[in-house]
């Protein structure tokens, strides 16, 4: 009968630890900042949405400017604009013939 009540007490203190190990892995590092503190950040830098290049703040709002007039990001070049056309036209002959013969 001892025996086991002593497997059960060690069943115990082994799932005790790691669900304190568990815990101890779902906390951020002490060297994080608070997200609470980040939303107050004043952030002077960004990067280009279109080629990740860095920016000051001035040349990041100018761009965003300029983007949100634009109803697209960049102009395609007309081959390009083609074949995308066309491969839209072969994915709906295919949907009414779905045999390979595109």
């Amino acid at each position: 009968m001892n025996h086991h009540l002593l497997k059960w007490s060690v069943l115990i203190k082994i799932l005790g630890l790691i669900f304190r190990l568990n815990l101890a892995f779902a906390l951020p590092p002490p060297e994080d900042i608070p997200e609470e503190i980040l939303r107050t950040e004043i952030i002077t830098e960004g990067r280009s949405p279109i080629d990740g290049k860095p920016l000051t703040a001035g040349e990041y709002a100018e761009i965003k400017a300029k983007l949100a007039e634009s109803t697209y990001y960049f102009e395609l070049n007309s081959k390009l604009e083609h074949i995308i056309f066309l491969l839209k036209v072969r994915k709906m002959l295919k949907t009414f013939f779905p045999l390979e013969f595109f």
